[in-house]
């Protein structure tokens, strides 16, 4: 047996008020007639929308028979649509779940910043702007071509921690160009990546992430617990002050056109992306894409991490009150209505990994130009058109002929 859920909600989206009709094919690869009990339900991974009642019904199917049922989404939110079938004699029901949402670019959640901060962040940017940076650059011969120049760069970050990147300079530029920061996923290496003509590209990696892992190191893969007991010992205070180094580069180079500087990254890259922009106003374009470290009381609402959990329970004195008091201070939510440059936020509607909920409790925080779009059939990936797509928008935001 296979079930398979639709709606009719356009790109996933309906307006408020409005039917939705969700269909559902109970397909039967069998040689007998399926029968069992059909049950609908929905739970909202928004507060303020209440959950969809079960309505269980007798069904039965030879080969593949249709079922559909209406609801409508009074308000703002995100409903997940369970549709389970319940063979009689068989132990383990199957089951579908999907996504729609309703207005999303209207949804807000509680700010949690602490009453020091603006002071915290003021002062860590005064910490790293007192650690020279040291930038050193070094070209890779094995890795440039006739097109495009490529050098590893170093440079000293927070805590004199070493953080290294690959820069890539067009060889036939004749003008400052636009330049893009592109940052990483959790654990994700960036590399160079030998496609722009027209922009200086420079793939960084974070403490911990790539060819940054000489201070730091890349394992075990558990960022986001480390020197969680406090926000001066937490490791995305070091992280987002990386990026910030990084724009410090960028902002040193002769063939960048400093009004054209993008960061741009996906999941914990969208949120690097999200934190950097906020923090650093030499960012003129900031692309967000599946972003993660938005919303942390509802992210954890909607999610489950057995890892936090356990770190929590390792020691006495922690609790989930005092970690999400620390992580507040990391909230790219609480950072958001520092961005003022142009943003472009990209979410998978049915991501369990970054719910769009949490997504969307930032993106909307943000005050200056921003436009977002929703993919209605993906999860926590985007796809090679949707990079392609990316790049063409830089590229209009820049004024970059193709």
């Amino acid at each position: 047996l296979e079930l398979t859920l639709s709606s009719d909600a356009i790109s996933g989206m309906s307006p408020p008020n409005t039917p939705i009709k969700f269909e559902v094919k109970l397909s039967n690869g069998g040689n007998q007639i399926a029968t069992g009990v059909l049950n609908w339900s929905g739970k909202s991974t928004t507060t303020s929308l209440p959950p969809i009642p079960e309505m269980p019904t007798k069904a039965e199917a030879g080969k593949t028979k249709s079922f559909t049922h209406t609801i409508t989404m009074p308000k703002a939110g995100f409903l997940e649509m369970v549709c389970e079938f319940k063979q009689s004699g068989v132990e383990k029901p199957i089951r579908q779940t999907l996504r729609i949402g309703c207005n999303p670019d209207k949804l807000t959640s509680p700010l949690t910043r602490q009453p020091d901060f603006d002071d915290f962040w003021e002062r860590a940017i005064q910490e790293l702007k007192a650690v020279p940076p040291a930038f050193e650059s070094e070209e890779r011969l094995d890795l440039s071509d006739d097109r495009i120049q490529v050098f590893e760069v170093s440079m000293r970050s927070h805590d004199q921690i070493r953080v290294r990147g690959w820069l890539e300079v067009p060889r036939n530029a004749t003008t400052a160009l636009p330049a893009v920061i592109r940052v990483p996923g959790y654990g994700q290496n960036m590399k160079a990546i030998g496609q722009c003509d027209d922009m200086i590209v420079f793939s960084f990696n974070p403490r911990g992430h790539g060819n940054s892992q000489q201070d730091v190191p890349g394992q075990p893969n558990n960022f986001w617990i480390r020197g969680l007991d406090t926000p001066q010992t937490y490791y995305y205070r070091g992280s987002y002050l990386d990026c910030i180094r990084a724009v410090d580069f960028i902002a040193t180079r002769k063939d960048v056109d400093q009004d054209k500087i993008a960061v741009w990254g996906g999941s914990q890259g969208g949120g690097f992306a999200f934190a950097t922009a906020a923090l650093d106003p030499r960012v003129d374009l900031c692309v967000a894409d599946i972003p993660f470290l938005c919303d942390w009381i509802d992210y954890f609402r909607l999610t489950h991490w057995p890892e936090m959990d356990e770190w929590i329970a390792d020691q006495p004195h922690r609790s989930w009150q005092s970690t999400l008091r620390t992580l507040s201070y990391f909230d790219t939510m609480n950072l958001a209505d520092r961005i003022h440059c142009p943003t472009l936020m990209s979410v998978g509607l049915q991501d369990s990994v970054c719910p769009p909920t949490t997504c969307f409790h930032t993106f909307n925080r943000i005050p200056g130009e921003k436009n977002f779009r929703v993919y209605p059939n993906k999860r926590h990936g985007l796809g090679k058109e949707h990079y392609a797509w990316v790049w063409a928008q830089i590229r209009q935001a820049f004024v970059i002929s193709e």
